[in-house]
């Protein structure tokens, strides 16, 4: 059955151009005049004289979570702003905020109601972000946007502004989400280099040592001292090729790489530590799931804070890693063969 708007709805009179208006849209207009001083404006987001209608129950309900949405993130983009270090990034991140503000007043203008925004969805972008950083948390919850393209294209045979609505919001905010610039972001390259590194690098090592030396305790030992060498030989050479580069930045480029790169090696090498030295099988089975499990967070990462594809580097890297562990694993066997080695 279908609802009416709201009873308390402001007075009606006509615009310049003949379209209805509320008595509310010069204070609107000025509030609007002050965003655009530090924010840009989405060019036919003319969204301002809305004459009230009358709604399904189905489409009301669509318009609230919309409005629910809106006001969530606006207070989710000034949590993460008050944070944010960087002036240039906190600007960014306030005027998207602005927007999303805005886009709630759209939508209250059809529901007649003010909504608070979701403080356990508040709390949890803001502990993500702290986490993995802006970048990463602002676009994990715009993917969450673009999954509602549907109830939009629904919803515009009752409301046609909804379609336009929808097609501002996604111009204008992904054109700000190009302007934040993360430093983490920036060595990302650098991290790659040194866990992918060191996932082919280790995982071949301890396999190979697994059936090598059949003591947990041993490959530990074996596989923490090859470890840290590497880390410092790969530190160096990361520090050493960016300086070639003449890049200023060769030292934390080094660094990002170094700590990639050893905070892997110990995740690797403690299943060695945890199990009794006789069940080094066990302690391989879960060195690989580890593999995997770095795999999966570390490529969903990336594809979703620099807008990449998960199956394609997950199955890459994943395909390198384990098919070296897996020659490693034969040729460990083979050099304990036929050596005659016996530990």
């Amino acid at each position: 059955m279908p609802s009416e708007a709201p009873s308390s709805k402001p007075d009606m009179h006509a615009t310049s151009n003949g379209a209805p208006a509320t008595t509310g849209n010069a204070a609107t207009a000025e509030r609007a005049a002050d965003d655009a001083a530090a924010c840009p404006t989405p060019a036919s987001a003319d969204t301002a004289a809305m004459a009230p209608m009358q709604l399904s129950d189905a489409a009301l309900e669509q318009i609230l979570a919309f409005q629910q949405n809106e006001v969530t993130e606006a207070e989710v983009y000034r949590r993460i702003a008050e944070r944010t270090k960087d002036e240039a990034n906190r600007t960014t991140l306030l005027c998207i905020a602005d927007e999303e503000a805005h886009h709630a007043q759209i939508w209250e203008r059809y529901t007649g109601r003010c909504l608070l925004p979701q403080r356990g969805k508040v709390r949890r972008y803001a502990l993500i972000a702290r986490v993995f950083g802006f970048t990463f948390a602002v676009k994990l919850m715009e993917r969450g946007e673009a999954n509602a393209q549907l109830s939009y294209e629904a919803l515009a045979r009752e409301v046609p502004e909804a379609l336009a609505i929808r097609e501002d919001e996604e111009a204008h905010e992904a054109a700000l989400l190009d302007m934040l610039d993360e430093e983490r972001l920036a060595y990302v390259g650098s991290m790659v280099l040194g866990m992918n590194d060191a996932m082919v690098e280790m995982t071949g090592t301890l396999a190979g040592l697994t059936l090598a030396m059949q003591n947990t305790q041993l490959i530990a030992l074996s596989g923490l001292i090859t470890g840290i060498a590497a880390t410092l030989s790969m530190a160096s050479s990361e520090f050493l090729s960016s300086k070639s580069e003449g890049r200023p930045d060769a030292l934390k480029s080094a660094t990002y790489t170094g700590v990639a790169y050893l905070v892997t090696v110990a995740l690797l090498i403690l299943p060695y530590l945890l199990f009794d030295a006789s069940h080094y099988l066990w302690a391989l089975g879960t060195m690989i799931l580890i593999v995997l499990a770095i795999l999966v967070v570390f490529n969903y990462y990336l594809s979703v804070a620099q807008d990449l594809s998960f199956k394609k580097r997950f199955g890459q890297m994943a395909g390198i890693s384990l098919g070296v562990a897996a020659l490693s694993f034969v040729i460990g066997i083979l050099v304990k063969q036929f050596l005659g080695v016996d530990i």
